[in-house]
C-alpha cells in the first residue's frame, strides 16, 4: 500500500504525515519526488493533480487519486478511521467529496506554507 503526495506542498506534507502515523506497518506514504513514477503506472501529470493511493495488495490491485486515495487510505488505517473512509468513497457522500477534494487541491498553496 502506497500514497503518493506532493512534496512541495505543505498542506500536502501535514496531511499525509497525518495520515502515515494512523496506517498499519508496511504501508508506505511517499512524495511522489522521490519516486519513479513510471514504475507505478503514473505520470508527472497525475500527481501533479492529486493524490494516489495505490494498494497492490491481492487479486484486485488498485488505484485510486483524489477524494478516493484519501477515502481509500482512511480505510487502511482501520478504526474509526475506516468507517470516515468508508463513507467518503461511497455514495452518497463520494459525490460530494470529490469536487471538494478539487478545490481543496486547486487552492492548497493558500493552505498554509509550502514544504520544506
Amino acid at each position: 500500500m502506497l500514497l503518493v503526495y506532493d512534496g512541495q506542498c505543505g498542506f500536502c506534507i501535514r496531511s499525509a504525515r497525518w495520515i502515515e502515523a494512523r496506517l498499519p506497518t508496511g504501508a508506505r506514504v511517499e512524495p511522489w519526488q522521490s519516486l519513479e513514477l513510471g514504475e507505478l503506472g503514473l505520470t508527472r501529470r497525475d500527481v501533479e493533480a492529486a493524490v494516489w493511493w495505490i494498494d497492490d495488495r491481492g487479486p484486485g490491485a488498485m488505484r485510486s487519486r483524489g477524494a478516493e486515495a484519501i477515502g481509500r487510505s482512511l480505510v487502511a488505517s482501520g478504526g474509526v478511521w475506516a468507517a470516515a473512509g468508508r463513507l467518503i468513497i461511497h455514495p452518497p457522500l463520494c459525490w460530494l467529496a470529490r469536487p471538494v477534494y478539487a478545490l481543496v487541491a486547486a487552492n492548497r498553496h493558500r493552505l498554509g506554507p509550502s514544504g520544506p
